[in-house]
Parts: structure tokens; sequence; C-alpha cells
């Protein structure tokens, strides 16, 4: 799918203080420490995005397996066409920022769902886009 205007996908750390960070998705699986519902000001909790728990235990956040995590991720990621078709027309609408929790900004998820998010749409089945979906996110607690 093509979108007429640039999609704005932004990764931040839920511990951040909010910015102006548009529409703000937390992308983990579990709930990040020490961290309220009101502080993490939050439009979604997407858990489907996050990495399997044994992928996410593999990792570790070992920088020296971030190449085959980011390999294994994103095949986890080719299953998930129906929510990152939504966040990608939420993103084409205005900013989305991919909250996650873990300390290295360098080496985490929420980068590797930004780069699937704003790279090519993967085709499924017999040259079909994936089917469209609401432009909705799910809202927190709804």
């Amino acid at each position: 799918m093509r979108h007429g205007r640039r999609l704005d996908v932004r990764v931040r750390r839920i511990y951040d203080s909010p910015g102006d960070d548009g529409l703000r998705v937390l992308v983990d699986r579990l709930w990040p420490r020490g961290i309220t519902r009101e502080r993490a000001a939050l439009d979604a909790w997407m858990t489907a995005l996050a990495p399997s728990a044994p992928l996410r235990r593999w990792f570790g956040h070992d920088p020296e397996r971030w190449g085959e995590f980011r390999r294994r991720y994103r095949g986890e990621l080719a299953t998930q066409s129906a929510p990152l078709e939504e966040l990608r027309v939420a993103a084409a609408h205005g900013p989305v920022t991919l909250l996650y929790g873990a300390r290295d900004a360098e080496h985490n998820h929420a980068l590797v769902l930004r780069e699937v998010l704003l790279g090519p749409v993967v085709r499924t089945g017999a040259g079909q886009t994936p089917r469209r979906r609401s432009a909705k996110v799910r809202p927190i607690g709804g």
C-alpha cells in the first residue's frame, strides 16, 4: 500500500517524558516496570507486534545476536499484516510513536518494527496485498 504522504513513525523509550509524539503505541508484550497508565499516556498497546517470548528470551538484548534477532523478528512480523497495516494507515495521517521499555536504544525491537513499517509492504498469497482494516488503532483499555 502506498500512501499519499510520507509515513511518520518515531521510536521512543516509554520511560522518557511524552513529547510531540502523535499516536503513542506501546509495542512490548509485557507492561513496563514502574510505569503507571497515566505516566505512559498511551493511545494503544499492541502486544501482537512485540517479539514472541521465546525470541525475546533468546535475544536477551545481546548486541552480538542483533543481526539474527532482526531476521527472526521480521519473520514473526510477516504474520502480523493487519496490525502493521493499521499502524501504516495511522502514520500516514500523523505521527505514530512506537514505545518500548528496553534500556538499549540501538538494539531493540521497536527499531526493527519501524524499519518494517517504513519499508515496502510484503505481498502475500497470489500477489495480493494484505487486506485493509480500519484506520483506527485499538485504544488502550477498550
